[in-house]
């Protein structure tokens, strides 16, 4: 019997037909799995003989953090860790495209109950989302994120940056949201770039591409300044805070302790911080996924001194439970465990 190229082709076609098909089945259970009213409302009450899909979905939260290089996500993933307790506590960081974009993920996106985002990110959207603030909760003010101003030798002051190349991150970023705001405060007209920082920062340190400065919104130290090389006359440039910064920033300083190589023992360099928060969406009370946020926020508070110890982002240790986030109420489930424990006592962050 003859077998020609095209009769392999055909079965080849049809195998891989079947293929397919067997994938898109299987991702199609998983998806009803995932999705299920019934099924995600059942579960957690459920005693005994749940399904696999069933037990992993029942208490799984899922928490969007940031990118990979960003401070965000690093205590989105020790969270995870702490959190954690088995098929009763399953937390998921997600890698997104940073603070600005977790709060579309926090809205929209299926699966995300929780975010990692900046304050100032919430008056963008509320044109486009005016209830917003009945969305949007916070369970915890995380830590501050530093405005780093970085410049060539020649640039001696703010002013000397104006019509000048500067470069806020990739698109997605706390810097390519924030940074642009801020200058727009100080007045400042410069020329936006946004490409990757460490583009950006070769570009400066080589003189080509006429790149005058970088602006880095994180928590300090950043690696690129803390570790690299750099010949004296590069340096950070001071931004004093005041009233037009009142609304959404803290006061902050650059110090020696931050970056040695940069910044001369007994000086100090002012800057502004753009505050950090854990926001949560505000599922009804009687929601499974509400059920499901407030024994996460349970694990976490209760955890909070196993975070604040050894072996975790010396950031936690500054965490204070009942610290508020100007212009968002508290999630509900965080205030009654406030409640319960006897912390109600809140300190509210500078206006």
């Amino acid at each position: 019997m003859l077998i020609t190229v095209k009769s392999i082709l055909i079965a080849a076609r049809f195998a891989a037909a079947v293929a397919i098909g067997a994938l898109v089945s299987q991702e199609a259970m998983a998806q009803q799995a995932r999705e299920t009213p019934g099924t995600q409302a059942a579960a957690p009450a459920r005693k005994g003989g749940q399904s696999p899909a069933e037990r992993i979905n029942a208490w799984t939260v899922g928490l969007a953090g940031g990118q990979l290089e960003g401070a965000p996500l690093r205590l989105a993933s020790e969270i995870a860790r702490v959190v954690d307790d088995g098929d009763n506590a399953h937390v998921l960081p997600i890698v997104t495209r940073g603070p600005t974009e977790n709060v579309n993920s926090l809205l929209y996106l299926r699966g995300v109950d929780m975010a990692i985002i900046n304050t100032d990110v919430i008056e963008e959207y509320k044109a486009q989302v005016p209830n917003i603030q009945q969305q949007i909760t916070y369970v915890l003010n995380l830590f501050p994120s530093e405005l780093h101003v970085f410049v060539r030798p020649e640039i001696q002051s703010l002013d000397d940056l104006e019509g000048k190349k500067v470069n806020f991150n990739t698109l997605g970023t706390a810097a390519a949201y924030s940074g642009p705001l801020i200058f727009t405060r100080l007045g400042l007209d410069v020329e936006k770039t946004f490409i990757p920082h460490p583009v950006a920062l070769e570009q400066m340190r080589n003189g080509t591409g006429d790149m005058a400065a970088v602006v880095f919104i994180t928590s300090k130290p950043v690696d690129a300044f803390l570790k690299g090389r750099w010949e004296p006359g590069f340096k950070f440039l001071p931004v004093e805070y005041d009233r037009k910064f009142e609304d959404y920033y803290l006061p902050s300083r650059l110090e020696p302790a931050d970056y040695p190589n940069l910044i001369p023992e007994g000086s100090q360099v002012a800057t502004i911080a753009v505050p950090t928060f854990l926001a949560a969406y505000n599922w009804p009370r009687s929601s499974d996924r509400y059920r499901r946020m407030a024994r996460f926020v349970d694990n976490l508070f209760s955890r909070m001194p196993t975070l604040q110890g050894p072996g975790f982002d010396p950031k936690w240790k500054n965490v204070n439970l009942a610290s508020r986030v100007p212009g968002l109420e508290r999630y509900r489930a965080a205030q009654d465990w406030l409640d319960r424990s006897g912390s109600a006592q809140e300190s509210s962050l500078p206006r």
